[in-house]
This record gives structure tokens, sequence and C-alpha cells, in this order.
């Protein structure tokens, strides 16, 4: 059994009801169950969380050294602004996959540059919540053609 970290930034805590013409009308909890549903039917667990505070994800980032298989991030807005989030993304020895609901490459122009890219080994982006199970299916996946 290995665990996987699922962690959501500023603003995602609103999902289902900020702009769902663009984000839509699942919440933070449907994603979550869809996910600890695709983990635990493969034998595993995930840490779930959610922050408006840059220093929690880091914190969160920092806690997955040596604990978890792979991280799945939706850093948000802090996609476009944060290097320390980055920082922490490097510093971490398992496959990371960012995520976005929305295709961030068909909005404004300031939401096309990602940190978080430059660090992760996919990208999945306008698939809306299914992103998540993807990801996670596909870090699953990995990790079962590694063992």
């Amino acid at each position: 059994m290995s665990l996987f970290t699922i962690l959501n930034g500023p603003n995602l805590n609103l999902l289902g009801q900020r702009q769902p013409e663009i984000y839509g009308y699942e919440t933070m909890a449907d994603v979550e169950a869809s996910c600890r549903k695709i983990a635990e039917a493969a034998g595993h667990e995930i840490f779930f969380a959610q922050s408006n505070r840059e220093y929690e994800l880091i914190d969160w980032i920092h806690a997955a050294r040596g604990t978890s298989s792979g991280i799945v991030i939706n850093p948000g807005a802090f996609t476009h602004t944060s290097v320390a989030i980055l920082d922490a993304l490097n510093a971490f020895e398992a496959p990371v996959i960012e995520v976005h609901i929305s295709n961030i490459h068909k909005r404004e122009i300031f939401r096309h540059h990602s940190y978080v890219s430059t660090r992760a080994e996919g990208v999945i982006a306008g698939l809306g919540i299914e992103g998540y199970g993807v990801a996670l299916s596909h870090l699953i996946g990995r990790l079962s053609r590694s063992s």
C-alpha cells in the first residue's frame, strides 16, 4: 500500500460555487471522493488537502518527502506566481503531476505560464475534475510498473 498526496491551492475551496461556467458544479468533496475511490480500488491511500495559504502547501509538499509515492497538485493561482512551491516540489523525490480544471491555455495570457510545469512530469488541463483521476491513475500505474 502506498500513499499519494493530492494538493489544491487558493480558491479551490469554492469549487462548485465560483465561476461554475469555467470550473463546473462539482465540489472539492466530489474531487476527494473520486480520488479516494480510485486509490482504494488499487489498494492505496491518499492525503488530500486544500489551502489558500502558500506556506501550508509548501509544508504538505515537505511532509510528502519520503512518505508519498507521488503528488497530484492543482496550485490554483500559485501556478503562475510561486517559485517557493516550485522549490518545494524540486526537493520532492517522486513524480509530480500538475492538474488544472480549466484549460489555462485558452484563458488570460498570464495563466499560460506555470512555474510548476517545469517540475511536473505531466500537465493535465481542461478535463474538469476528471483530470485528478487521470493524474492519480497515472501515478498508480507508474508505481505498479516499477514494482
